[in-house]
C-alpha cells in the first residue's frame, strides 16, 4: 500500500480521537508515534485533498468540523500561556458592539504580539497574572474562554491606559439590561496599579454618563 495512503487513515483516526476542530502537528506526532516529517507529509497531503487546512505553523483545522470558528484558534497561538477572548472581540461576541472587529483580540499572560494566520489576524495583549480572571467557557464549542461582558469592557480600558492608540475610541455601545456597571466598577478595584486604576475609573465614568444621556 502507498505509505501516504496508510498514514492518511492513521492520522485521520487520531484527528477524530481529539474530538475538536483545531489540532497540532505535535499532538498527532505524539499520538501516532511517527516522525514529525512523516506526519507533516501526511497533513500536507490531506490539505491538498481538502480534508484539513493549515492555520499557522503546526496548527491545523478539520474542514468538516462545524464547531470551528476563529476564536477556537486562540489557545493554540499561546500554548505556553493561558488566554481568553476579550476587548473589542468579546464586546462584539456579547452583542455590545455591532461592528465586526478586523482582528481577534486576546488577553493572555504571554507577551503582547500580533500573529497573522490563514483565518484571521490575532492581537495578543498581556494582562497582569493577578488580573487574569473574569471569563467563562464558550457554551457552544467548549473550546475557548471568553471574557464576561463587564470584564471585556474593563480589559479594553485597562489596555488603553498603557497604549493610547488601542481602544481610544469605541464604536457605538449597546448595553443589554443584563450588563452591570456595578460589576464593571468592581473589576476596576482589582487593578493593582493605582494610576491605571484611576485612569480606567475615569474612562468608565465617561461611558456611563454618555450611556445615560
Amino acid at each position: 500500500m502507498n505509505p501516504i495512503g496508510h498514514n492518511k487513515e492513521t492520522v485521520l483516526s487520531y484527528i477524530k480521537q481529539l474530538r475538536r476542530s483545531v489540532f497540532t502537528t505535535a499532538e498527532l506526532t505524539q499520538l501516532s508515534g511517527k516522525s514529525v516529517s512523516n506526519v507533516v507529509q501526511t497533513l500536507n497531503y490531506l490539505q491538498k485533498q481538502g480534508v484539513i487546512f493549515k492555520i499557522y505553523r503546526g496548527i491545523w483545522a478539520n474542514t468538516a468540523d462545524e464547531r470551528f470558528n476563529v476564536f477556537t484558534v486562540a489557545p493554540f497561538l499561546v500554548q505556553q500561556h493561558r488566554c481568553y477572548i476579550s476587548f473589542i472581540s468579546a464586546l462584539h461576541f456579547h452583542g455590545i458592539i455591532e461592528q465586526i472587529p478586523q482582528v481577534i483580540m486576546v488577553a493572555s499572560t504571554s507577551h503582547t504580539k500580533t500573529i497573522e494566520t490563514s483565518v484571521a489576524t490575532y492581537q495578543i495583549h498581556r494582562i497582569h497574572p493577578l488580573f487574569f480572571k473574569g471569563f467563562t467557557l464558550d457554551k457552544a464549542t467548549r473550546d475557548f474562554l471568553v471574557a464576561e461582558p463587564e470584564k471585556a469592557l474593563i480589559d479594553s480600558l485597562y489596555v488603553s491606559a498603557h497604549k493610547k492608540k488601542h481602544f481610544g475610541y469605541f464604536p457605538e455601545l449597546h448595553f443589554p439590561r443584563s450588563f452591570s456597571f456595578k460589576r464593571a466598577e468592581k473589576w476596576i478595584k482589582e487593578i493593582r496599579n493605582s494610576r491605571t486604576r484611576v485612569y480606567v475609573a475615569r474612562k468608565l465614568s465617561r461611558i456611563i454618563d454618555e450611556y445615560k444621556k
